[in-house]
């Protein structure tokens, strides 16, 4: 049977992909359960849970003692940028040298892994204004959390030419679905915003309205990440993962009231220095993959509010 690592396995986008990967293969979950909770995944013979930190030399050695891994999915990290503002040192632990630690074990491993795909993040473009950003477009990382996504890919990519270890990289835009946690006050946009439909209260945006995002869905993710580690062609490349679709805060709101068929009432706050104004994802790349989102923004939050 095939043997899949997935690190941060336990969390919103880790637990999708375990619980779709579980039912023909072994998966084998790390997690600190910093924002991972047990109960994402659903229980099954073939699902393996280690509770720890992939910043724990003694543990990431002992995983790779124990298993011999046909594919890796590293998604665990310190998501909140916010965090890797005021704790730099602590997040380039979790964020970089822990990707190092994985792909340094990976190398090593007797058994030659099929694909190490590693989680990166649309914020290595920062603010810089081309648009739609394609993987090629320029980057200018701007919080120690873009900087530490950045250079974990560029490792990656690096051992692919160095070491013949076979990688790959993936941006996420901006990701949202089940399982995602509104209680955080760094939850994406629609989490919080679902949050607020349930609660039936008011919501609060930043500017008006108008700044726009690529949200994908993340059964599309799931999709997307499976796909990117199954093509000989995707080894030492980096690909973005959104819909090619720009939505602005204010269409999102407009389609969730349709969904729920709740009014929101909406109040404008000043805008928040640094906020990016339009983010949109080309993605050509990975289409030529095979790849196509299934759930455009109603179907997506449509599935999502029948799903919360």
């Amino acid at each position: 049977m095939t043997t899949i690592l997935i690190t941060g396995g336990l969390g919103f986008i880790g637990s999708h992909l375990a619980n779709r990967l579980a039912t023909e293969n072994k998966v084998v979950i790390v997690d600190n359960l910093s924002t991972g909770r047990k109960e994402n995944v659903i229980p099954h013979e073939n699902i393996m849970i280690y509770e720890g930190d992939i910043t724990d030399r003694k543990m990431v050695t002992r995983l790779f003692w124990e298993h011999q891994f046909d594919y890796i999915y590293h998604l665990a990290a310190i998501a909140s940028v916010a965090e890797s503002v005021e704790r730099p040192h602590e997040t380039f632990k979790t964020n970089f040298m822990a990707t190092v630690l994985l792909l340094d074990h990976a190398k090593r491993q007797e058994r030659k892994v099929k694909r190490f795909v590693f989680a990166s993040s649309a914020a290595v473009f920062g603010d810089e204004e081309t648009m739609p950003k394609a993987e090629m477009s320029p980057v200018k990382p701007l919080t120690p959390y873009a900087i530490d996504k950045l250079a974990s890919e560029q490792y990656v990519i690096a051992y692919n030419a160095l070491y013949g270890l076979n990688t790959s990289a993936a941006r996420f835009f901006n990701v949202y679905g089940m399982r995602q946690n509104p209680e955080s006050p760094y939850s994406g946009v629609i989490s919080l915003l679902t949050k607020a439909f349930s609660d039936e209260r008011a919501f609060q945006i930043y500017g008006d309205g108008n700044q726009t995002r690529d949200f994908v869905f993340v059964k599309d993710v799931v999709d997307a990440l499976i796909l990117i580690a199954s093509h000989e062609e995707s080894k030492g490349e980096v690909y973005n993962i959104g819909t090619g679709e720009p939505t602005s805060l204010n269409e999102l709101i407009q389609q969730y009231q349709t969904v729920t068929g709740k009014a929101m009432e909406v109040n404008h706050l000043p805008y928040r220095r640094g906020d990016i104004r339009t983010s949109l994802a080309s993605i050509e790349k990975i289409k030529s993959l095979g790849f196509q989102p299934k759930y455009n923004i109603y179907k997506g939050l449509k599935t999502y509010w029948e799903n919360c």
